[in-house]
């Protein structure tokens, strides 16, 4: 028979390691790639000390010439606040009594739960990986009533609750709006909420994931854009900036490998993932094609596919933007973190818990993390890639 108790325990023993390697190897392709770490996690926040430049103290003299003087590498510190990532499953009371007596309709009942907690986790921290940890995850023109224009809608999706902001991000407009639904066609989308969307919105507008604005995590917008990284200083440091080549239009090989040896002979990093937007994906292979070449095809961790240019895999993703190429290093990626997935507990060991004046039960996952890049002018972006 089922019973609180014995939903407790599949929740904290079998879900919980099958949702933890959906969430970190299965999510997305670029995560999968990436380390996590408990290392240089100092109470709340990432502190990481990083090297600029090389040891001064090097030189070649004569036999009884003076030695180098010592020199040692200039350093920084990277500091990060630690985000709190969270993802709760809903179940009702009634659901649970209707299936005490039978184990395989409650079984039934949390893997469509466990399912759905697992699609959306990996469409938002997919997308996290591509902003810059403002939380932003649209754009809007105006809005007539509950329906939108979009201007950017790559990281929206039906069901989400969000927040309008002033287009500068600055000014709160409106809150707690539920996305009903999205003509990707007509490039708009419909809101419901406690108010009029027009009412509170009448010009172009920022769109927040609810509660979000400012806690996400660090992902490789800010890397290429943001001026402070991590607390330090990008322009007063421009051993830091990542290569970038902008308005490249047409793309090549020679364009790619241009960018992979200048990162190395600038950085010593060396480019081992290739990520892209769909277009440019295209754009790549029928380049080869042009050339009388088909690229290769390969699999690797998580259990995803790519092509193969020189041997870095290249993949396509929803959220990296239109006529965008990133290349990286993935060694030099970590995502720190307090633990690994957890189930929020209280006091008395149980993790699904009733919401108060509700016949609703919630549990509630949870992971303390920051994405942290060692080495910013390891990476590189090309932009302005004419999309097919």
């Amino acid at each position: 028979m089922v019973t609180m108790e014995t939903a407790n325990n599949a929740l904290k023993t079998f879900y919980l390691d099958a949702v933890t390697e959906a969430l970190d190897k299965k999510a997305n392709p670029l995560l999968a790639q990436i380390e996590q770490t408990t290392s240089d996690v100092v109470g709340k926040d990432v502190k990481k000390l990083v090297k600029l430049g090389m040891n001064g103290g090097i030189s070649a003299g004569s036999e009884t010439g003076e030695l180098p003087a010592s020199s040692s590498e200039t350093r920084v510190t990277f500091t990060s606040t630690l985000k709190n990532l969270y993802g709760t499953i809903q179940i009702s009371d009634k659901a649970i009594r209707a299936s005490a007596n039978n184990e395989g309709a409650f079984v039934n009942l949390l893997n469509d739960e466990m399912q759905g907690l697992i699609k959306s986790a990996r469409f938002n921290f997919g997308r996290m990986l591509f902003g810059d940890g403002t939380g932003k995850i649209g754009l809007i023109s105006n809005a007539s009533g509950n329906v939108a224009t979009l201007i950017d809608g790559t990281g929206l999706l039906e069901g989400l609750y969000v927040d309008f902001f002033s287009f500068d991000g600055t000014t709160a407009l409106g809150r707690n709006f539920k996305i009903v639904s999205i003509d990707r066609e007509a490039n708009t989308m419909t809101v419901s909420g406690m108010k009029q969307l027009s009412d509170v919105v009448t010009g172009p507008a920022a769109v927040y994931l609810h509660d979000s604005r400012g806690y996400e995590i660090t992902g490789l917008k800010a890397i290429f854009e943001s001026p402070i990284l991590y607390g330090v200083d990008t322009t007063a440091n421009p051993m830091l900036k990542p290569y970038n080549a902008i308005d490249v239009g047409e793309i090549s090989e020679n364009i790619i490998q241009t960018a992979i040896d200048r990162i190395e002979e600038n950085s010593g990093s060396r480019v081992n993932f290739i990520v892209c937007s769909w277009g440019v994906k295209r754009a790549l292979a029928e380049y080869f094609r042009e050339q009388g070449v088909s690229l290769p095809s390969l699999s690797f961790e998580g259990g995803f596919n790519g092509l193969s240019f020189n041997g870095i895999p290249v993949v396509a993703d929803r959220f990296c933007p239109k006529g965008v190429m990133y290349l990286l290093n993935t060694e030099d990626f970590k995502l720190h973190q307090l633990c690994d997935w957890k189930w929020l507990e209280g006091e008395d060991g149980k993790v699904l818990k009733q919401v108060p004046g509700k016949p609703v039960y919630t549990a509630t996952l949870v992971k303390y993390a920051e994405l942290m890049c060692e080495r910013p002018s390891g990476q590189g972006m090309i932009s302005g890639i004419t999309e097919a």
